[in-house]
Parts: C-alpha cells; structure tokens; sequence
C-alpha cells in the first residue's frame, strides 16, 4: 500500500504547543492526525467505496511480486 504525505499549514507556536501537550499524553502529532484523517474518511467516504479500497488493498498484499534470488557461484 502506498502511504502519501500531506503537508498543513499552523502557526509555530501552535504546533509547539500541540506536541508539549500532545507529549504529556504519550502520543504525539503525527498519530494524532493520521488518526483524526482515518476519522474524516471514515466519515466522508460512503461504505462501498471504503468497502472497494480494502477489497483491493488486501489483493495487492495478496499478490506481492516474488524477488529474484541470486544462485551461489559453483565454484570449485
């Protein structure tokens, strides 16, 4: 599955004072959002396609390209 970034805009002063606090209870910014972005797609997104996106993640685990092993040098 890719992962993609996405990029907020936050006074720096807020940001520090979310991750002081956000620290406190043992989490931290980054899982915030990731969480709070679950959230709003789990709340957006209607369920079929939500439904499609699994169906499909799953195949594409499913069906990982095997890597070529390189063979040992017969050597004598």
């Amino acid at each position: 599955m890719v992962k993609n970034t996405i990029t907020i805009t936050l006074d720096d002063k807020k940001v520090q004072a979310l991750k002081l606090y956000l620290s406190e209870k043992k989490t931290s910014l980054d899982e915030q959002l990731s969480n709070y972005a679950e959230q709003l797609y789990g709340k957006v997104v209607p369920q079929n396609v939500r439904d499609y996106v699994d169906m499909t993640a799953k195949q594409q685990n499913a069906v990982k390209p095997k890597t070529a092993h390189a063979k040992p040098n017969d050597l004598p």
